[in-house]
Protein backbone atom coordinates (compact mmCIF):
# COMPACT_ATOMS: atom_id res chain seq x y z
CA UNK A 1 0.00 0.00 0.00
CA UNK A 2 1.42 2.95 -0.88
CA UNK A 3 1.38 5.85 1.97
CA UNK A 4 3.75 8.34 1.13
CA UNK A 5 5.07 10.42 -1.73
CA UNK A 6 7.41 12.64 -2.64
CA UNK A 7 6.38 16.84 -3.89
CA UNK A 8 7.99 19.79 -4.15
CA UNK A 9 7.99 21.55 -0.71
CA UNK A 10 6.80 25.30 -2.03
CA UNK A 11 6.62 26.87 -5.85
CA UNK A 12 9.80 27.14 -8.01
CA UNK A 13 11.10 28.99 -10.72
CA UNK A 14 13.34 27.76 -13.39
CA UNK A 15 14.87 29.28 -16.82
CA UNK A 16 16.59 27.68 -19.69
CA UNK A 17 17.31 29.82 -22.95
CA UNK A 18 18.29 28.76 -26.69
CA UNK A 19 18.94 30.68 -30.19
CA UNK A 20 16.71 33.52 -28.23
CA UNK A 21 13.97 31.63 -27.22
CA UNK A 22 13.32 32.02 -23.35
CA UNK A 23 11.72 28.90 -21.65
CA UNK A 24 10.35 29.90 -17.61
CA UNK A 25 8.93 27.24 -15.89
CA UNK A 26 7.49 27.10 -12.77
CA UNK A 27 6.67 24.12 -10.41
CA UNK A 28 3.95 24.05 -7.92
CA UNK A 29 3.15 21.78 -5.44
CA UNK A 30 -1.11 20.82 -6.03
CA UNK A 31 -3.55 18.57 -4.12
CA UNK A 32 -6.53 18.97 -6.68
CA UNK A 33 -7.09 19.63 -11.10
CA UNK A 34 -8.90 22.71 -9.61
CA UNK A 35 -5.93 23.87 -7.86
CA UNK A 36 -3.76 23.46 -11.36
CA UNK A 37 -6.45 25.17 -13.32
CA UNK A 38 -5.92 28.17 -11.46
CA UNK A 39 -2.24 28.34 -11.53
CA UNK A 40 -2.38 27.70 -15.35
CA UNK A 41 -4.94 30.69 -15.87
CA UNK A 42 -3.22 32.88 -13.81
CA UNK A 43 0.16 32.33 -15.69
CA UNK A 44 -1.68 32.67 -19.18
CA UNK A 45 -2.74 36.17 -17.61
CA UNK A 46 1.11 37.13 -16.39
CA UNK A 47 2.31 35.69 -19.58
CA UNK A 48 -0.40 36.93 -21.83
CA UNK A 49 2.08 37.78 -24.80
CA UNK A 50 3.88 34.39 -24.78
CA UNK A 51 3.53 31.94 -27.69
CA UNK A 52 3.47 28.84 -25.46
CA UNK A 53 2.36 27.51 -22.02
CA UNK A 54 3.18 24.23 -22.13
CA UNK A 55 2.48 21.99 -18.37
CA UNK A 56 2.38 18.52 -17.39
CA UNK A 57 0.93 17.40 -13.92
CA UNK A 58 0.94 14.29 -11.40
CA UNK A 59 -1.42 13.50 -8.81
CA UNK A 60 -1.89 11.11 -6.55
CA UNK A 61 -0.03 9.05 -4.54
CA UNK A 62 -0.69 5.60 -6.46
CA UNK A 63 0.68 8.81 -9.33
CA UNK A 64 -1.92 6.55 -12.26
CA UNK A 65 -3.52 10.44 -12.99
CA UNK A 66 -1.79 12.82 -14.72
CA UNK A 67 -1.67 14.98 -17.99
CA UNK A 68 0.75 16.86 -20.56
CA UNK A 69 -0.23 19.46 -22.68
CA UNK A 70 1.57 20.85 -25.73
CA UNK A 71 -0.13 24.03 -26.16
CA UNK A 72 0.11 24.30 -29.82
CA UNK A 73 3.78 23.06 -29.79
CA UNK A 74 4.60 19.57 -32.05
CA UNK A 75 3.13 16.75 -30.48
CA UNK A 76 4.96 15.43 -27.73
CA UNK A 77 7.90 18.08 -27.47
CA UNK A 78 6.54 19.43 -24.51
CA UNK A 79 3.92 17.86 -22.40
CA UNK A 80 6.18 14.78 -22.46
CA UNK A 81 9.71 16.26 -21.70
CA UNK A 82 7.71 18.11 -19.11
CA UNK A 83 6.36 14.57 -17.27
CA UNK A 84 9.32 12.89 -17.79
CA UNK A 85 11.18 15.30 -15.90
CA UNK A 86 8.53 14.81 -12.52
CA UNK A 87 8.91 10.83 -13.73
CA UNK A 88 12.61 10.83 -13.27
CA UNK A 89 12.48 12.18 -9.86
CA UNK A 90 9.54 9.96 -8.56
CA UNK A 91 7.30 12.98 -8.02
CA UNK A 92 3.17 13.67 -7.74
CA UNK A 93 1.60 16.16 -6.57
CA UNK A 94 3.38 18.63 -8.86
CA UNK A 95 2.31 20.86 -11.57
CA UNK A 96 4.96 22.15 -13.74
CA UNK A 97 4.15 25.22 -16.70
CA UNK A 98 7.35 26.04 -19.37
CA UNK A 99 6.44 29.79 -20.61
CA UNK A 100 7.78 29.75 -23.93
CA UNK A 101 8.92 33.44 -25.25
CA UNK A 102 9.84 32.71 -29.10
CA UNK A 103 13.04 34.24 -30.18
CA UNK A 104 12.70 34.04 -33.58
CA UNK A 105 14.75 30.98 -34.54
CA UNK A 106 12.95 27.97 -34.62
CA UNK A 107 14.56 24.85 -32.50
CA UNK A 108 12.82 21.65 -34.48
CA UNK A 109 11.45 18.93 -32.66
CA UNK A 110 14.65 17.61 -31.02
CA UNK A 111 15.96 20.81 -29.76
CA UNK A 112 11.89 21.60 -28.75
CA UNK A 113 12.30 18.30 -26.39
CA UNK A 114 15.72 19.43 -24.97
CA UNK A 115 14.39 22.85 -24.44
CA UNK A 116 11.50 21.79 -22.25
CA UNK A 117 13.44 18.94 -20.87
CA UNK A 118 15.83 21.37 -19.37
CA UNK A 119 13.78 23.82 -18.33
CA UNK A 120 11.48 21.44 -16.36
CA UNK A 121 14.88 19.61 -14.97
CA UNK A 122 15.72 23.34 -13.95
CA UNK A 123 12.95 24.31 -12.20
CA UNK A 124 13.08 20.96 -10.36
CA UNK A 125 16.84 21.62 -9.58
CA UNK A 126 15.90 24.62 -7.79
CA UNK A 127 13.07 22.80 -5.82
CA UNK A 128 13.40 21.04 -2.37
CA UNK A 129 11.91 17.75 -2.77
CA UNK A 130 10.30 16.09 0.58
CA UNK A 131 8.13 12.76 1.31
CA UNK A 132 4.48 13.54 2.75
CA UNK A 133 2.56 11.09 4.63
CA UNK A 134 -0.98 9.59 2.83
CA UNK A 135 -2.64 10.17 5.99
CA UNK A 136 -6.96 8.55 7.44
CA UNK A 137 -8.56 11.00 8.96
CA UNK A 138 -11.18 9.63 11.66
CA UNK A 139 -12.92 11.23 15.24
CA UNK A 140 -12.94 9.16 18.25
CA UNK A 141 -15.79 9.51 19.76
CA UNK A 142 -16.25 9.11 23.18
CA UNK A 143 -18.35 9.87 26.98
CA UNK A 144 -16.76 11.55 29.09
CA UNK A 145 -15.56 9.17 32.05
CA UNK A 146 -13.10 7.26 29.55
CA UNK A 147 -11.40 10.33 28.77
CA UNK A 148 -8.28 8.83 31.07
CA UNK A 149 -8.16 5.77 28.85
CA UNK A 150 -8.76 7.43 25.45
CA UNK A 151 -5.99 10.41 26.15
CA UNK A 152 -3.45 7.56 26.80
CA UNK A 153 -3.15 6.15 23.63
CA UNK A 154 -3.21 9.41 22.24
CA UNK A 155 -0.16 10.29 24.27
CA UNK A 156 1.32 6.80 23.53
CA UNK A 157 1.33 7.49 20.10
CA UNK A 158 2.08 10.89 19.87
CA UNK A 159 -1.51 11.57 17.97
CA UNK A 160 -2.01 15.61 17.36
CA UNK A 161 -5.92 16.74 18.18
CA UNK A 162 -6.88 18.32 15.38
CA UNK A 163 -10.05 19.17 17.00
CA UNK A 164 -11.63 18.74 20.13
CA UNK A 165 -14.73 18.95 22.15
CA UNK A 166 -15.13 17.51 25.35
CA UNK A 167 -18.74 17.58 26.88
CA UNK A 168 -20.88 14.36 27.85
CA UNK A 169 -19.96 12.76 24.66
CA UNK A 170 -16.57 13.97 23.69
CA UNK A 171 -14.75 14.40 20.14
CA UNK A 172 -11.48 14.46 19.06
CA UNK A 173 -10.02 14.57 15.04
CA UNK A 174 -6.82 12.99 14.06
CA UNK A 175 -4.98 11.10 11.34
CA UNK A 176 -2.35 8.70 11.06
CA UNK A 177 -0.22 7.02 8.13
CA UNK A 178 -2.54 4.84 6.22
CA UNK A 179 -0.74 2.41 6.93
CA UNK A 180 -1.75 2.02 10.67
CA UNK A 181 -5.12 3.34 10.76
CA UNK A 182 -5.99 -0.19 10.77
CA UNK A 183 -3.93 -1.15 13.64
CA UNK A 184 -5.16 2.44 15.81
CA UNK A 185 -8.55 2.57 15.12
CA UNK A 186 -8.80 -1.27 16.66
CA UNK A 187 -6.96 0.25 19.95
CA UNK A 188 -9.79 2.76 20.32
CA UNK A 189 -12.20 0.26 19.61
CA UNK A 190 -11.31 -1.54 22.39
CA UNK A 191 -11.98 0.54 24.95
CA UNK A 192 -15.81 0.03 25.55
CA UNK A 193 -18.03 2.63 24.66
CA UNK A 194 -15.65 4.21 21.80
CA UNK A 195 -16.43 5.15 18.61
CA UNK A 196 -14.35 5.57 15.44
CA UNK A 197 -15.44 7.55 12.47
CA UNK A 198 -13.19 8.14 9.39
CA UNK A 199 -13.45 11.09 7.89
CA UNK A 200 -12.50 11.99 4.03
Amino acid sequence: MTDSFLTIAKAEEGLFKDKGSKFIAYAFPVESEDEIKEHIQRLKKAHHSARHHCYAWRLGAEKTHFRANDDGEPSSTAGKPILGQMIRLDLTNILIVVVRYFGGTLLGVSGLINAYKESAADVLAHSTIIEKLVETNFTVEFDYPNMNPVMQIFKEENLDQKESQFELRCKIKTSVRKSEAERMTEKFRKIDGVEVVLVD
